[in-house]
């Protein structure tokens, strides 16, 4: 990587915001890669747009598709409700898990966040990442296809190249 690559605060941004290259899950590094991202991200449920920004950071695994984590001053947190249990990985810590609830919609632990992230990950405090399957997510307009699998929550947009952890007989993987 070089110095152009990479943001004051850390994370690496788009040498040229626009030009978006394949991607293969399989030339991510693990441990995982923490990256800024500028395109227009959006999370609706039902009529509402919960989230709207360009700030988001993107977690890069082997194997995985990226999931986008949005920056809490562009979410919409009055739609949120804390949900009980957590889970926890080994490289970010603990994860908190959020309802979002729109009027009469309840979406059940639709969101997660890492309220107190382990070391190299501190810039995902005050972040949350929203599951495609339980959202509508759109990167630069573009629908979102949710991960296979009800764990790992990436975001498959037509840059990003499979095959993904996830799904049926990749638990191994």
């Amino acid at each position: 990587m070089n110095d152009a690559e990479r943001a004051p605060d850390g994370p690496r941004r788009p040498v040229h915001p626009g030009s978006r290259p394949t991607e293969s899950v399989w030339d991510y590094p693990r441990p995982p890669e923490l990256r800024g991202d500028d395109r227009h991200v959006t999370v609706t449920v039902g009529p509402q747009v919960v989230a709207d920004t360009r700030a988001s950071l993107r977690i890069l695994e082997t194997s995985h598709p990226p999931v986008f984590y949005l920056p809490r001053r562009d979410v919409r947190t009055a739609f949120l409700r804390p949900r009980p249990g957590r889970t926890h990985c080994e490289w970010k810590g603990a994860a908190s898990y959020w309802d979002v609830v729109v009027g009469d919609i309840v979406v059940v632990r639709a969101a997660w966040s890492y309220e107190q992230p382990l070391g190299p990950y501190e810039a995902l405090r005050d972040h949350l990442a929203f599951y495609p399957s339980a959202a509508r997510c759109t990167v630069d307009g573009e629908v979102v296809t949710a991960q296979k699998g009800d764990f790992y929550g990436g975001w498959i947009t037509h840059e990003i190249e499979g095959p993904f952890k996830g799904g049926p007989g990749t638990w191994g993987w």
